[in-house]
């Protein structure tokens, strides 16, 4: 018998930790979805984060993770749901580069930096700590960037996912922990990933659909974190050649109490990050910011690493 109920897609970079959040809603290996998903019935897409970030301000999906840096350019189109984001709480995406080069003279001389996008929170942070326009910025596929700047194409880069564990092993050396600096000067969390739900879905399917619909996402979250090994064993599929450990790892820097629910801080830290940009000229100023709770205003049920970093 055919599942008659609406389909929606939700977008997510290809990387262990969105798939370690999401795949409760899946039906898979003939099994139904993990999770009750109501009235819809969920999908996934996968694109890296940049393309995802273009494709948001088309309002081409209906929930899809973003970029916050690039949230002020879709806010009359997506609002930002409670759970789903990654925080870095003192730590976060790396400006890293060979032995010879330092951030020194990435200060004083500029140089070439190879970014992972340029609607990226990471890029946004790096143009808030060394200024706007003070290094030459060049778009390379986020996994290719450890071996450019290896091989010298460029003076430095901005590496984001599993690269933040990995850069050492290919010879480069930090300049910079973004998220770091962030924290130490805002005192809050750098907002990296959000989830953002279309707001037209209310008109298509009924007031309170997203709070509906934000519920649902919660719920898959709640389970991943209580089925640990076999959600890391999902996500291994996305993680391009890393061991569980690795991945396991990646997974609670970017999967914990903060992508459960942004809390009072949370909602700060991407106010005051959304501001810094617009009063640096960095980012448009954003007109709309709001944050979908689940229905019935329920917290999250499961207990998490802190994300502290240590």
């Amino acid at each position: 018998m055919s599942d008659s109920r609406p389909l929606l897609q939700l977008a997510h970079s290809p990387d262990p930790d969105d798939a370690f959040m999401w795949w409760p809603l899946l039906e898979r290996d003939g099994r139904p979805a993990r999770v009750d998903t109501g009235r819809f019935r969920f999908e996934t897409v996968h694109d890296d984060i940049e393309s995802l970030n273009q494709r948001s301000r088309e309002g081409e999906l209906e929930i899809t993770a973003m970029s916050c840096a690039n949230y002020p350019q879709v806010s009359s189109l997506y609002a930002i749901t409670a759970c789903g984001a990654s925080m870095g709480d003192h730590y976060g995406p790396k400006l890293v580069a060979r032995p010879d080069f330092s951030l020194e003279q990435l200060r004083r001389d500029g140089g070439r930096v190879a970014i992972p996008g340029t609607q990226t929170s990471a890029y946004a942070a790096a143009r808030l700590m060394l200024g706007a326009d003070r290094f030459e910025a060049v778009v390379v596929p986020f996994e290719q960037i450890i071996d450019r700047v290896g091989d010298g194409a460029f003076d430095a880069g901005i590496v984001i996912h599993e690269g933040q564990l990995t850069y050492r092993d290919a010879g480069l050396e930090l300049l910079a922990d973004l998220g770091a600096w962030w924290s130490e000067q805002e005192g809050v969390p750098l907002p990296l990933g959000i989830n953002a739900i279309r707001r037209d879905l209310e008109a298509q399917y009924g007031p309170g659909t997203l709070e509906e619909v934000t519920e649902t996402l919660l719920a898959s979250v709640e389970y991943a974190l209580s089925h640990r090994a076999e959600s890391v064993e999902y996500a291994l599929q996305f993680a391009r050649g890393m061991s569980s450990e690795l991945a396991d790892e990646f997974v609670t820097l970017y999967v914990n109490k903060w992508t459960l629910d942004f809390g009072t801080d949370g909602r700060a830290a991407v106010e005051k990050f959304l501001l810094a940009g617009s009063v640096a000229g960095i980012l448009p100023h954003c007109e709309r910011l709001d944050f979908i709770a689940p229905a019935n205003g329920r917290s999250a049920s499961v207990s998490t690493p802190n994300g502290s970093g240590a």
